[in-house]
């Protein structure tokens, strides 16, 4: 009789991504399953939204693989968009696994490890476009694709127990305008030699249509702008170095010079250059120098498309840069999708820069952005390509998932397995079934600090930003009574001058401490509780409030 614990097992696992858009990180694992060998692909960040009060970056929760990084091989990116690299400066110490990336990728994330203090800790390995290697059990190949940034890899990953396909972020570009277009014979080869499990992108599985060519946006941005009068400003995504490349385009066929505003934006575009790329890129005017020249001659390409609090357009927009300003008959192209979570932050940018006269233009109003993510159309040539036996949607929401499910079952894929984070799928033999889900969650970037995305600080601000805080301060004699009445600290709260909020809780507060026994007012603990329950009772009553505030009781007890 066979021991299935000695029985080699082909596995997936994502820690992050399948269940929301970002943050992707994902394993695969090879052998018995109490000692299998891992592979990681990506290692991404996710920005964080309201619900993350003074967060900026989520990623992924990783003890599963550090608790097993002794057996962790490698980690292998396939593009260098930041919710595919972001995290590997922050999560790396943790693994210290040598990393794989294409010559690009490897520029901007040689450039992240200098800035953290790394370089020199990490074995990082360039590989070539379509370059193959081995990671013990796994020979991985770069299958090059496109996408909306240089050097987009699908992975082609051969084990014993069959071949793996993970697309990373793709679509299928019939007129690439830096790179080369899919290869088709290539792909159906692939498909042809035999593919177990398909690991694909489900972002715009909604799209019926072709997502479309970066070379009808560059034609769509020339007609659209060539008249304009004033100053043109165009917020793309600072990675997506063929859209910058496209509004170089756009600078020379209008007659304007080109300005490059936002840090991110000038190391892609040098990062690119270092790699081979834009050779032809005409010359870059300093923000100074723009500043100086006549509203119809300069075309500025700014980062902040998101409308990030700290990027160029919502500086500018803010008149927070001292040489390059927004007035009236300038044009602004937000060149970008809206990332969902982001509407009510654009809303506002687009409202602010349309009081200042400017003519706001969006994905809503013209052909100004097409996505780097297959439609169905695309989609379905993949599932031709590939032939897989399994097909595991990854790369979005659940909904995103499950329609994609639908889709490849109903063009003839009967294994079809929709994960989601921490979900330990068994591929082969006899897959795919969930056989575990393992521990997983969010880590939040607070600052310097790498901390659980539910941590107490993280959920009190949470608290606090919803209802408020309250501190009271106690100062008592040694027999016990107040030495002056409870100080109180309301923070967000609103007070009612007329009536006023501090001496009605203050009340409150001595009513209760008169009834206090002796036991409970010399200990601190349990003084501190019964004060702040009444607080807190009392503030929400005040306010006629459903919750109350978080509330905070200091005891001060000077000697003698």
């Amino acid at each position: 009789m066979t021991d299935d614990r000695n029985r080699d097992e082909l596995h997936f696992l994502p820690l992050g991504g399948s269940g929301e858009i970002g943050m992707n990180l994902n394993l695969f694992g090879f052998g018995p399953k109490d000692r299998q060998d891992w592979i990681m692909v990506d290692c991404g960040v996710s920005f964080a939204d309201i619900y993350y009060p003074g967060i900026d970056l989520l990623m992924p929760e990783i003890n599963f693989i550090e608790e097993r990084r002794d057996r962790l091989l490698g980690m292998v990116i396939t593009h260098a968009h930041e919710d595919h690299v972001g995290a590997v400066v922050h999560l790396w110490p943790y693994l210290k696994c040598p990393i794989y990336a294409t010559p690009f990728t490897a520029i901007l994330l040689r450039a992240k490890l200098e800035e953290q203090g790394l370089i020199d800790q990490v074995d990082l390995r360039v590989i070539p476009l379509g370059g193959q290697f081995s990671l013990g059990p796994f020979d991985v190949e770069y299958v090059s694709l496109t996408h909306s940034i240089l050097e987009p890899n699908a992975l082609r990953i051969k084990t014993p127990l069959g071949t793996l396909f993970h697309t990373g972020d793709w679509k299928l570009d019939p007129d690439p305008l830096i790179g080369e277009a899919v290869d088709s014979v290539m792909m159906g080869a692939i498909g042809d030699e035999g593919v177990l499990a398909l690991v694909c992108d489900s972002t715009n599985v909604f799209n019926v249509k072709p997502t479309g060519s970066e070379k009808a946006v560059r034609d769509s941005l020339i007609q659209l702008l060539s008249d304009k009068e004033g100053k043109i400003f165009c917020t793309t995504f600072a990675s997506n170095v063929v859209r910058v490349e496209t509004l170089a385009r756009v600078a020379e066929a209008s007659g304007r010079h080109l300005c490059l505003v936002g840090q991110s934006l000038k190391r892609n575009v040098a990062a690119a250059r270092a790699a081979g790329y834009l050779k032809d890129f005409p010359p870059v005017i300093d923000e100074d120098e723009a500043g100086h020249l006549p509203a119809n001659k300069v075309l500025f390409v700014c980062t902040g498309c998101q409308g990030e609090a700290r990027a160029a357009m919502m500086r500018i927009a803010q008149d927070n840069n001292r040489n390059i300003s927004i007035s009236r008959g300038d044009t602004v192209v937000f060149s970008s999708k809206i990332i969902p979570g982001n509407e009510m932050t654009l809303g506002r940018l687009h409202n602010h820069l349309v009081e200042k006269g400017a003519d706001v233009i969006t994905e809503k109003d013209a052909f100004v952005h097409v996505s780097g993510h297959p439609g169905q159309k695309e989609l379905i040539q993949m599932y031709n390509w590939m032939k897989p036996d399994i097909l595991v949607p990854v790369h979005g929401e659940l909904r995103h998932m499950t329609h994609q499910a639908e889709l490849g079952r109903n063009h003839g894929i009967e294994k079809v397995i929709v994960p989601r984070n921490g979900h330990r799928i068994r591929l082969a033999p006899e897959g795919p079934e969930l056989i575990d889900e393992v521990e997983h969650g969010y880590l939040a970037l607070d600052g310097q600090f790498l901390v659980s995305a539910e941590d107490e600080a993280i959920t009190s601000r949470r608290r606090i930003m919803y209802n408020g805080g309250l501190v009271v301060t106690l100062v008592l004699k040694p027999d016990f009574d107040l030495a002056c009445p409870p100080e109180i600290t309301l923070m967000g709260i609103v007070d009612d001058d007329e009536r006023g909020i501090t001496p009605y809780i203050t009340k409150h507060i001595l009513d209760r401490y008169d009834r206090l026994p002796n036991r409970v007012l010399r200990d601190d603990n349990s003084l501190k509780e019964e004060v702040r329950i009444v607080a807190r009772r009392s503030c929400k009553a005040f306010g006629n409030r459903e919750t109350g505030p978080v509330t905070i009781v200091n005891i001060l007890r000077p000697n003698g």
